[in-house]
């Protein structure tokens, strides 16, 4: 029986703690604060697309919060944020859990953008 070369083992481990970080970072802003330290630590392309993901959602929500306060209209827009948000918040997760570096729609590219240093 042939032996598998142990970068191979190395990389699925790599792809493992990866997985772990980015769905540490979709659990609450605590979690991403976590995930972004740990993410220090030990540098992972997966980890770092899916903190960039889901720190655009998280200060996406902040925004539709702000929105609230507008006199007579407000409600109706942070509803509808509201909503929206946690839609994509539910679909990085759900990337993030499979194994998948997909970008959110809509907002996942300009997410990538912006957050290009991190």
């Amino acid at each position: 029986m042939k032996k598998q070369p142990p970068s191979l083992n190395e990389d699925d481990d790599s792809m493992d703690d990866g997985k772990n970080v980015a769905i540490i970072s979709y659990l609450t802003a605590l979690g991403l604060l976590v995930a972004f330290v740990l993410n220090n630590e030990s540098r992972n392309d997966f980890s770092t697309f899916h903190i960039k993901q889901s720190l655009g959602i998280f200060l996406t929500m902040c925004g539709v919060f702000v929105l609230s306060y507008i006199p007579a209209v407000g409600w109706l827009f942070a509803g509808i944020g509201l909503a929206a948000t946690c839609i994509l918040w539910m679909i990085g997760l759900i990337h993030a859990a499979s194994g998948n570096k997909k970008t959110v729609p809509f907002l996942g590219d300009f997410f990538n953008r912006i957050f290009a240093g991190i």
